[in-house]
């Protein structure tokens, strides 16, 4: 089945003592297998809420998300569970590696999770990735012991280890340097365009986003 994420008249809404915030609002839009999409907006907008609804992650006051003709928030938590590692890679805004595993053991944590796996594969496949991320001699360091940039590597691996068919990324290069920032982006653009996954990204940068296929603004909660 062909990817396409699709958002029907998303909401989220929460409620602070007597006030009632409107998080998100209205949200309708698709994206198509291999297309690369960026939601803008200032802190606040909405943006990294949207991005948990989607993913699954934070439930919608109202609104529907289908992922490959699937109605997720539908679904009960275990099977939005298993959909979830199985099919949506996630980058968020700093590593959150585990601090007791190593590269290789992070990278192949989401296998740990799915059923019938095999160990040795895992970890084979979790050095591949690493090999391409560029950390194939780092493969047994700890996060204690990787730079912020390698860390987002190894991050960026672990959300590719179960093949994707939709990456989210929320503000995947926040805190790099323009050099790494430019290293990491390359690096999740080439490969979802390796396995045409759909990509959805949040950011800052509006440099990043004017190379994205759509570009989606938020503010107030809202598409402008």
């Amino acid at each position: 089945m062909a990817m396409k994420v699709e958002l029907r008249e998303l909401n989220r809404a929460y409620r602070i003592g007597d006030q009632v915030i409107e998080a998100v609002r209205d949200v309708s839009l698709s994206i198509d297998a291999g297309e690369f999409a960026a939601i803008i907006g200032h802190s606040g907008s909405g943006k990294s809420t949207l991005l948990s609804m989607i993913g699954g992650l934070a439930r919608p006051t109202s609104g529907t998300v289908l992922i490959e003709d699937v109605d997720i928030w539908a679904r009960d938590d275990a099977f939005r569970s298993d959909f979830r590692n199985a099919r949506i890679g996630f980058v968020f805004q700093f590593a959150s590696l585990i601090p007791t595993l190593n590269a290789v053991e992070n990278v192949a944590l989401p296998r740990n999770f799915g059923k019938g796996g095999n160990r040795a594969q895992d970890e084979e496949e979790a050095i591949m990735l690493l090999e391409r991320v560029g950390l194939g001699e780092r493969l047994f360091s700890y996060p204690s012991e990787l730079s912020g940039g390698q860390q987002r590597r190894v991050a960026i691996a672990r959300a590719l280890i179960n093949s994707p068919a939709l990456l989210l990324a929320d503000e995947p290069t926040g805190d790099l340097d323009e050099e790494t920032e430019a290293e990491v982006m390359e690096l999740l653009l080439s490969s979802c365009r390796k396995t045409h996954a759909a990509f959805l990204m949040v950011t800052h940068n509006r440099a990043i986003a004017e190379g994205a296929d759509h570009v989606f603004r938020l503010k107030g909660g809202a598409l402008q």
